[in-house]
């Protein structure tokens, strides 16, 4: 999390502006600068935050939630970024990744069984 933030803040800026959809009322550099600083945030609250860390992980799934509406954006305009996301067909597989990436904020952060064990 926290060195994709980074990537989002440097290196990646252009490619992630891809990801924003037109729909969006806000500058894409803006969004891209702003959704990086989160992705730091929540990396490193969720390293160093340990009594957070369930609530953390629930956010963490949001983000990547709101994350997927982006890549489902790219997909539909067909817009390339990072190189590798240069195709309709890998930005397709590219969309399947996103609910590993909300299982796995879920599960990393005990999120998910902090949530079954609350409700049995």
């Amino acid at each position: 999390m926290v060195y994709t933030g980074i990537s989002h803040l440097t290196f990646n800026r252009i490619d992630f502006q891809a990801q924003v959809p037109d729909w969006v009322p806000l500058c894409k550099n803006l969004v891209v600068l702003l959704s990086g600083i989160v992705e730091i945030a929540l990396g490193l609250t969720l390293m160093f935050w340990k009594k957070q860390r369930v609530n953390i992980g629930w956010a963490l799934a949001l983000f990547f939630i709101l994350v997927f509406l982006g890549n489902a954006t790219q997909y539909l305009d067909g817009k390339d970024a990072f190189e590798a996301l240069n195709s309709d067909i890998v930005r397709l597989i590219w969309l399947f990744f996103q609910p590993v990436l909300i299982a796995w904020a879920l599960w990393s952060s005990v999120a998910w069984q902090s949530w079954r064990n609350t409700n049995k």
